[in-house]
């Protein structure tokens, strides 16, 4: 498949950072004793400290691989050493901050129950301190990606569940760096947008392949619960959920070719993903097995391989 889009542009205040410098560890790396930086960096891309959104950073180091200096990691240690952000210092003395090339990531973990959870992350990035904001406050957080959609799903208003509004959701796969596939949905608000989307007759066996531009929300949605007494008045209480929405904004007028090259690539894709997982589920039984000092069948890495790659077949994809 051609080289996916996956880029995310975010600016704004620090909120609260964990960044810190550390060393590798690891005696056997050629890096060890290196200084690296890692952590989250949140930061409140709206002027009311709503809209907050955090980027990870796994592993910048002082020099690039080409020996140069790294201005990202420059950029990250000024915070670390002198940046102030909203929760202690306030918002006007808030650092200002600027992060190009964040990309759209998975952070994937079994819980307890074996249940896998795909969470959305905000993952690397150049950072920049600034002076200024953009004025308007959607073009502080703007996201563009490749993505193969493979359903449309219409989320009718339900004020029990605490949405507000119908929407459309748009789900499908995008790719990282590596062109790793990554299942993620996106919602579509704007109707003529719905409209669109449920105009392509995308299905698992039709999948559309696109591109589409839009921003991050995050909102707090307010759960009414009516309980009736015996006698009296009825107890209302009230449950809050911070929500976070890849929302559409723009997809491309013309969607890319999809043919029988591209399924076997992201046929391709989807097994090296099962693979990768299979690898997670290992890695996370083992831990928990280590962890209550019991031991615990596993299968081999070179055995996962093989399992997975024949579960997933040609023509059809499940996100």
């Amino acid at each position: 498949m051609r080289k996916a889009i996956n880029t995310q542009h975010i600016e704004g205040r620090i909120y609260q950072h964990n960044l810190a410098i550390k060393t590798v560890q690891n005696q056997k790396s050629e890096n060890f004793g290196k200084e690296f930086i890692s952590g989250n960096l949140e930061i409140a891309t709206d002027e009311n400290g709503l809209n907050v959104l955090p980027v990870h950073f796994t592993y910048v180091t002082e020099t690039t691989k080409k020996g140069g200096r790294n201005n990202t990691f420059t950029a990250l240690k000024k915070i670390i050493d002198e940046g102030k952000s909203w929760v202690t210092s306030g918002k006007d003395e808030a650092t200002k901050v600027s992060v190009d090339g964040v990309a759209m990531a998975l952070n994937d973990f079994y819980t307890q129950d074996n249940t896998l959870v795909s969470a959305k992350t905000n993952e690397g990035g150049f950072v920049s301190l600034v002076s200024d904001l953009k004025d308007n406050e959607s073009d502080r957080n703007t996201f563009i990606a490749d993505i193969v959609i493979t359903n449309v799903i219409n989320i009718e208003a339900d004020e029990e569940r605490g949405i507000k509004d119908g929407y459309l959701s748009v789900k499908g796969a995008i790719f990282n760096f590596r062109n790793d596939v990554l299942p993620f949905d996106f919602v579509v608000k704007n109707p003529a947008g719905i409209s669109y989307f449920e105009s392509l007759g995308v299905s698992p066996n039709n999948p559309v392949y696109t591109k589409i531009w839009g921003n991050v929300v995050c909102s707090t949605i307010v759960i009414p619960r009516t309980e009736e007494t015996a006698f009296g008045e009825a107890i209302v209480t009230n449950s809050t959920r911070t929500t976070k929405e890849w929302v559409i904004t723009q997809a491309a007028r013309t969607p890319y070719e999809f043919g029988e090259e591209e399924r076997k690539d992201l046929t391709t894709a989807m097994q090296n993903r099962e693979v990768y997982l299979a690898d997670v589920k290992k890695r996370s039984d083992e831990y928990r097995a280590n962890k209550a000092a019991a031991p615990q069948a596993s299968i081999a890495k070179s055995d996962v391989s093989s399992f997975v790659t024949n579960s997933v077949t040609n023509g059809t994809f499940n996100f």
